[in-house]
């Protein structure tokens, strides 16, 4: 039995997968991250668009 113990904390053939799915959790939260900060600023900038839009008046003349 210690044998197999000593051999099991010896093994490391695992340790590179943890590695990737550590690497990859961290992308995924920085992609979902930057994803919500552009779609608040996107969403503010059509509001804004629409706003400015509504307030034209296409009959009137031009200069």
């Amino acid at each position: 039995m210690m044998k197999f113990i000593k051999n099991f904390r010896k093994d490391e053939a695992g340790a590179v997968t943890v590695d990737w799915v550590v690497l990859t959790a961290a992308v995924v939260g920085l992609a979902v991250a930057a994803y919500s900060s552009i779609e608040t600023g996107s969403s503010d900038l059509t509001a804004k668009t629409n706003d400015f839009l509504a307030k034209q008046d296409p009959n009137a003349p031009t200069t």
